[in-house]
């Protein structure tokens, strides 16, 4: 396949100046990539040009993350409905009308927002270790369910640890037998991310936000049971956060779902990105998106 060349780009949404990546014909197929935390569109750069010969990819950076503006949380609610917002306008912005969601992580209280709006823009999904399901929350959890019961006496403990430069690491290794496959790199990057000005208070209103997202889990399913969208579910077995249990989940809801478990953590594509890019081509291709 040939690589296209990815562009960088800076767009205007309601003030917010929304940081994002393009590559791909203007006319292709649209995929829209919705990151997780604490990352950004960086960490699809390395996917990008491997889709990009037969697609348009799209991936922003959320307010508060990435290249993107991020506005003091006095004056700008770090919520996932507001971030959900303001991507839903970001895609009227750039005139996109049909586009697949490609979700990871925090793409997917995003990304299942813009669907519940706009299930007629959806062509199809793709899920890489994005929960829609209680079962897929892992043991971690109980720490973050205990916060969001007594925000005020966990506070604390909590930015503590999503900021420190260990947690940052095992967010990307995870379980891995091989730690030896991952390139530093990837949490050095997010470590200095999360440890710039705002960033705890940004972040911590949105670890409170999350309680939300379980509890709109019962209306996302019933999307996905009403609307059968085609479905790609690629999850990292590695992962400490989401477990496996999220991503077979999905076949409660749609039975017809492409599952595969992939050896790798929660960012798949730190170890499997070639396995990653093929399934994606294949999955589409098979729903005459885009051609072979």
């Amino acid at each position: 396949m040939q690589e296209s060349a990815t562009s960088h780009r800076f767009i205007s949404v309601d003030g917010v100046r929304i940081f994002y990546r393009e590559a791909g014909p203007t006319d292709a197929p649209v995929i829209l990539l919705l990151h997780g935390f604490p990352s950004s569109s960086r960490m699809f750069a390395s996917l990008m040009p491997l889709l990009a010969d037969r697609y348009r990819l799209i991936a922003p950076d959320y307010p508060g993350f990435g290249h993107s503006d991020a506005p003091d949380p006095q004056a700008f609610a770090y919520s996932f409905d507001h971030l959900a917002a303001v991507v839903d306008r970001f895609t009227v912005a750039l005139d996109l009308r049909r586009y697949v969601l490609f979700m990871q992580d925090y793409g997917g209280p995003v990304g299942f927002r813009l669907a519940l709006a706009h299930p007629e823009r959806v062509q199809a999904l793709v899920i890489q270790n994005a929960v829609a399901h209680e079962q897929g929350l892992g043991p971690l959890w109980e720490t973050r369910r205990a916060f969001w019961r007594d925000r005020a006496a966990h506070e604390e403990k909590l930015r503590q640890n999503f900021t420190s430069l260990e947690a940052t690491k095992q967010r990307h290794i995870g379980a891995s037998p091989h730690p030896e496959r991952y390139d530093p790199d990837l949490w050095i990057d997010e470590y200095a991310f999360l440890n710039r000005p705002r960033q705890a208070a940004i972040q911590s209103d949105l670890f409170y936000d999350y309680r939300t997202n379980v509890e709109s889990y019962p209306r996302w399913q019933g999307y996905l049971r009403e609307r059968r969208p085609p479905t790609l579910v690629l999850w990292g077995r590695y992962d400490l956060s989401f477990t496996v249990a999220g991503a077979t989940a999905y076949r409660d809801d749609l039975p017809g779902a492409e599952i595969h478990i992939l050896e790798a953590g929660h960012f798949a594509m730190d170890e499997r990105l070639g396995e990653v890019a093929e399934l994606t081509r294949r999955f589409l291709a098979s729903h005459a998106i885009g051609g072979p």
